[in-house]
């Protein structure tokens, strides 16, 4: 039905895409129906432990796979085989394609301009402004501002009022690791506890600021230092959702090479590897303080695409259309 549909633009050819959305009946139903006749279920099925059995019994077994489609269903939703680190025959349940490496040094090319902020996944994106007297305004709708960092972190409340942010949803036959968005050091990196929601359209409507109540774990790089992006600080906020079972921080300088924990004090390069995300669906916000960064101007205007079908616009009542990105490809520039 037209009402259930989702689309978004494919950045490369402009070309509005409909989206086969994983599992839709389930959370729509989940979202509606037992939102409001079972909210003890529903809070129950969207706690850690049953996303967590949930991410198992989709994910882990071998028969996972063979109920999903294998090969065959990973062919519809567009995943590149060919692409990978490791051999097709290795990746022989859905969760290890799911986690899967990818030759992204080859197949994900990154702007050499230094002062170019990237994608941090494979995703389809929404760019917005938290400043009221920007066009790029959107407020209450995918996070709560305050409840996103966290109400404690009256420094990053202020560093980041009316600053400019980016969601990126990503789908679950996505590659899952996150990269950095900006080079520069890490001046704070801290978790923060919540639910498990999904991140399907749907339910990102019938459930009011979702990012902002789901566990998530938050990134802020200070990138005004020598070799840093220049872009000021930057917050990347990973968010957990149905059916993952872990945001695991593995910082790669080099590829997938001697991957190690995100701390306080280090360095990170742009474009490298960051985190994981095991498995399903997942969401990145990543905040800019207020006029450091212009956004690429077609995923402006692609927001506003009346050609496209979005469910977030139906729902939210504003011109709300995704871009499809690839990670390490060019999102913002920094303003001289």
């Amino acid at each position: 039905m037209t009402r259930y549909r989702h689309q978004y633009v494919e950045r490369e050819t402009g070309r509005v895409r409909t989206e086969a959305i994983f599992a839709d009946r389930l959370v729509r139903t989940l979202y509606s129906t037992a939102r409001e006749s079972a909210p003890a279920l529903f809070r129950a099925l969207t706690g850690r432990r049953a996303s967590g059995l949930l991410g198992y019994l989709n994910y882990d077994l071998s028969l996972g796979a063979h109920l999903s489609g294998g090969k065959g269903f990973l062919r519809r939703l567009g995943v590149d085989l060919g692409e990978c680190v490791d051999e097709p025959a290795v990746l022989d349940t859905v969760r290890k394609v799911f986690e899967r490496r990818i030759r992204y040094w080859e197949c994900r090319p990154m702007p050499a301009d230094p002062r170019v902020a990237v994608s941090p996944a494979d995703a389809r994106v929404l760019v917005g402004s938290l400043c009221e007297t920007s066009a790029l305004f959107l407020k209450g709708k995918f996070f709560d501002y305050e409840e996103l960092l966290g109400p404690d972190r009256r420094r990053w409340l202020q560093a980041f009022y009316g600053g400019d942010w980016a969601v990126f949803r990503l789908t679950p036959e996505k590659y899952h690791y996150n990269h950095t968005p900006v080079a520069g050091r890490v001046v704070d990196h801290y978790d923060l506890p919540g639910d498990y929601h999904s991140c399907n359209p749907a339910a990102v409507i019938a459930l009011a600021t979702p990012y902002s109540k789901n566990r998530r774990v938050v990134t802020v790089i200070d990138t005004d230092v020598p070799g840093g992006t220049g872009v000021g600080r930057v917050a990347l906020i990973e968010v957990a959702a149905l059916m993952i079972g872990d945001i695991v921080q593995c910082y790669s300088e080099v590829r997938y090479e001697r991957p190690r924990p995100v701390g306080h004090g280090m360095f990170l390069g742009r474009g490298a590897p960051k985190s994981l995300y095991r498995p399903g669906s997942s969401t990145d916000v990543v905040l800019f303080q207020r006029g450091r960064v212009r956004f690429d101007a077609d995923l402006v205007r692609n927001r506003a695409d009346a050609r496209v079908a979005s469910r977030f616009s139906l729902g939210f009542q504003a011109p709300l259309a995704e871009t499809e990105v690839r990670v390490r490809s060019s999102i913002a520039r920094r303003i001289a």
